[in-house]
């Protein structure tokens, strides 16, 4: 009954062209990976805690400038301002649910259409369970976690949205080599982890406050370096090997090119993580390293769904699922 109540709500609206409903996701790619850099940018102004409540900034105010003397204004503002653009997520989460239902896509979109204002819902409980943490560092590390897993399937939406509804899906590489591109992508996993805890034994802790120290990964930062390098050339490995494979069977042209720029992207962020290493992590290149994991997230989706797609037009031997 709810349901069709909201339907016949958003019948009123304008119907979507495909280009339409395309943009609004990739814009839900570019808000759910931009406020993960924003995020990362609190972090390295030690604004972590510039609202030390949630989802108050200060007992009794939402408004954060001027109420507290204790906390300085620049890192109210930056933490504020962070949490503002939150509404900018769930604004174009809202938009692209509205314009596939609107367009009455295929279940599978829609699902992923309904994923992304729900899971910016979950990520904002997630933050204020890290600011009441005081920023411990694994609350810190699931939230950024959460925003990588938000990347992944805004990325497949986004995919699965420029797809006819009236196709059939086909796969358009051999199954063991879609395979190793799931492989890849749980090493990818894998690098994120141990990214997030090479951060938490880190000197970025979000808040430099004498009264309430950070806790902090008790490890040691250069195994954990190590560690998370290892696995990035592990990631990498596979994705030559893949590149290899899908040219010794002439995969379709858009797998290939897929690859090509994660590939490209991979060794991107493996020279920043280089430089951070040897110019003791400075604050600029954090959020770029940040930028460099979302954009690595979703080209790695990109080529794991292009392994399987939905088409009206013949492919090269196709296996219909």
């Amino acid at each position: 009954m709810l349901y069709r109540g909201f339907l016949s709500l958003v019948d009123r609206l304008p119907l979507p062209s495909l280009r339409t409903q395309r943009l609004l996701a990739l814009i839900a790619i570019l808000t759910q990976g931009g406020i993960a850099v924003t995020g990362s940018i609190v972090r390295v102004t030690a604004s972590g805690l510039g609202c030390p409540t949630w989802p108050q900034c200060f007992p009794g105010s939402f408004v954060p400038v001027g109420v507290s003397e204790e906390v300085a204004t620049l890192h109210q503002v930056v933490e504020f301002g962070n949490r503002l653009l939150t509404f900018v997520v769930v604004a174009s989460a809202a938009a692209v649910v509205l314009a596939v239902t609107r367009a009455r896509r295929r279940r599978e979109v829609l699902t992923y259409a309904w994923l992304m204002p729900a899971g910016t819902v979950l990520q904002a409980v997630i933050g204020g369970i890290t600011v009441l943490a005081g920023l411990a560092w694994w609350t810190v590390a699931v939230h950024l976690l959460a925003s990588m897993l938000m990347v992944w399937l805004a990325m497949l939406l986004y995919a699965k949205v420029g797809e006819p509804d009236d196709g059939v899906v086909v796969e358009t590489i051999p199954r063991p080599l879609r395979t190793l591109t799931a492989l890849s992508a749980a090493l990818l996993a894998g690098v994120l982890v141990a990214g997030t805890m090479v951060t938490g034994a880190g000197p970025h802790a979000g808040d430099k406050s004498a009264d309430r120290p950070v806790p902090r990964l008790e490890m040691d930062i250069e195994s954990l370096v190590h560690l998370h390098a290892e696995l990035l050339v592990g990631y990498l490995g596979l994705l030559v090997g893949l590149a290899f494979a899908l040219y010794a069977v002439a995969a379709p042209h858009p797998v290939k090119k897929r690859l090509h720029v994660l590939l490209a992207l991979v060794v991107a962020q493996a020279l920043v993580g280089v430089v951070q290493y040897f110019t003791n992590v400075p604050a600029a290149l954090v959020a770029v390293h940040v930028a460099g994991a979302g954009l690595c997230t979703a080209a790695t989706a990109a080529v794991w769904a292009a392994g399987r797609v939905r088409t009206t037009e013949p492919v090269r031997e196709p296996v219909t699922v």
